[in-house]
C-alpha cells in the first residue's frame, strides 16, 4: 500500500485551475503518519523530525527582547546586518574561508533557502544529480520546474555512504546541479571529506552547481571533525550551502535560515527571496545573534545526550528481527533496512495500527528504499526504550518470507 492512496488532497486532482506541477509535489508521508497517530490513543513517536530539548535561555530571552524593543518590523531584503555579520565571523573561523556579509542571505528556515537554490537554477530539460534515500524537498522542487534527477542510491549495510565516482559517473552533458546533505536526513550519515572534496572538484571542473544542505552540521558525535562544503572547495563559484538555527539550538519553529554563496550568487537569490518571503522573522533573527554570541553549552549537552539515545537505538536495532541497522555519526536519525521486498509502507502502518508506535515509511525520502522506515531519536531515553519493547514482539511474530 502505498501512503498516497489514503487520501486524497486538494492539489492532487486535475482540477484546471491548478497548475500541473503541483502534480510533482508527493503526498507528504511524515504528515500523513502523524496525522493518523493524531487520531489514536498511547502513540510513542519515533517519527518527529524536530529537537525535543527546549531553546537555550539567551534565545528566548534575545527574541522577547526584540519584541519589547519594537523589533517588528523588516530587516534588509538579504536579513538583519548584526545577523549577517554574526554569522560571516562564525563561519570565516569553521571553514577558514574568508566570507562577508555579502555572501550570505537570511532565509524563513532551510526550507525556503533549499527552495530558492534549487528552484533557481533548475529548468525544463536541466539534470541533477541527488541521493536516494534524501530529504523529500529535493526532488520535488526540481520536478515541479521540469528538471530531471539521476537518483544516486545508498544502502544500509555501507551506513549509506555515497559513492563520489556513482556521482561523478552519473554527470551528462546537460547536469546542472549536485545536491548533497550531511549529516543526512533520514540516514544520519556523515560523508568524509574526501567525498566532498572529489565532488566538488569535478563540479567546479565542469561548471555544476553544488547545493549542500548543511542543517545538521553542529549534530556530530563521536568527536568527528565536520567536514563542510565550505572548507572542501577552492572557490565558491559552484557553490551553495544551506543550514539554519533550527536543528542547532532548538529553534524549528523560529524559522531562520540562510544560504552561503558567491557574493553574485547571493545578489541574484536576494531579487528572488524579495518575491518568496521578502525578509525572515526579526524577533527570530535577534534570537540568531544571541545564538551565535553565547556559549556552546547547549550544542554539547545536547551531543551527549542525543549520543546516549543513538547508541541505545542502535542496539535495540540490533536486537530487532528484520531490521538491518548501521551506527549514524550525525543528525538524530536511523534508516533500517527490511528483507528486500518487503513494504516498508505496510510495516509502518502496522506498527502504528497494531502498537502505537509511529515510525516513518522509507518511500517517503525516495524510490530505492521502499523496503526501509526513518527512525528518530529526538525523543525520550525512556519513550525509545518503550518503543522498542512493542516493536521487538511484534517483529518476532512477523514472517516477511
Amino acid at each position: 500500500m502505498s501512503l498516497s492512496t489514503l487520501d486524497i488532497d486538494l492539489y492532487e486532482s486535475e482540477d484546471p485551475i491548478w497548475n500541473p506541477a503541483m502534480m510533482a509535489i508527493p503526498v507528504p508521508g511524515i504528515r500523513k503518519m502523524v496525522n493518523m497517530a493524531a487520531s489514536m490513543q498511547d502513540v510513542i513517536h519515533l517519527s518527529i523530525g524536530q529537537p525535543d530539548l527546549p531553546a537555550p535561555d539567551n534565545v528566548v530571552n534575545a527574541t522577547i527582547e526584540a519584541l519589547r524593543a519594537g523589533q517588528t518590523g523588516y530587516t534588509m531584503d538579504a536579513g538583519l546586518p548584526e545577523l549577517l555579520e554574526s554569522l560571516a565571523v562564525y563561519y570565516s573561523g569553521r571553514s577558514q574561508r574568508k566570507l562577508t556579509a555579502d555572501n550570505i542571505m537570511i532565509t524563513t528556515g532551510a526550507t525556503e533557502a533549499i527552495y530558492l537554490a534549487l528552484t533557481a537554477v533548475s529548468a525544463p530539460g536541466r539534470h541533477f544529480i541527488v541521493p536516494d534515500p534524501a530529504f523529500m524537498l529535493y526532488a520535488p522542487m526540481i520536478r515541479m520546474n521540469g528538471g530531471e534527477i539521476t537518483e544516486i542510491t545508498t544502502r544500509a549495510e555501507k551506513n549509506h555512504q555515497l559513492d563520489p565516482q556513482e556521482v561523478i559517473d552519473a554527470i551528462q552533458p546537460n547536469t546542472h546541479a549536485i545536491v548533497l546533505n550531511s549529516p543526512s536526513n533520514p540516514t544520519g550519515t556523515v560523508y568524509p571529506r574526501e567525498t566532498i572534496e572529489a565532488i566538488l572538484q569535478e563540479a567546479a571542473y565542469r561548471g555544476i552547481q553544488v547545493i549542500s544542505d548543511e542543517v545538521y552540521d553542529h549534530l556530530i558525535y563521536d568527536g568527528k571533525e565536520y567536514p563542510s562544503a565550505l572548507s572542501c572547495g577552492t572557490d565558491m563559484d559552484n557553490l551553495m550551502v544551506v543550514s539554519s538555527f533550527s536543528k542547532t539550538y532548538s529553534m524549528a519553529g523560529m524559522r531562520i535560515g540562510w544560504i552561503i554563496a558567491s557574493q553574485a550568487a547571493i545578489k541574484r537569490l536576494r531579487r528572488y527571496h524579495m518575491f518568496t518571503t521578502t525578509v525572515a522573522n526579526t524577533p527570530c533573527q535577534w534570537a540568531g545573534v544571541a545564538a551565535l554570541h553565547g556559549s556552546n553549552d547547549f550544542i554539547q549537552n545536547m551531543l551527549v545526550e542525543y549520543t546516549k539515545r543513538r547508541d541505545r537505538l542502535v542496539e535495540l536495532v540490533e536486537q530487532t528481527p528484520h531490521l538491518t541497522g548501521y551506527k549514524p555519526e550525525g543528525a538524530f536519525y536511523l534508516f533500517p533496512a527490511l528483507p528486500e521486498g518487503v513494504n516498508g509502507t505496510n510495516v509502518a502502518l502496522r506498527l502504528l495500527k497494531e502498537t502505537g508506535v509511529c515510525t516513518i515509511p522509507g518511500e517517503t525520502f525516495g524510490n530505492s528504499c521502499s523496503n526501509a522506515i526513518r527512525l528518530s531519536y529526538s525523543t525520550s531515553l525512556g519513550n525509545i526504550e518503550r518503543a522498542f519493547e512493542r516493536i521487538i514482539p511484534w517483529m518476532e511474530k512477523q514472517d516477511f518470507g
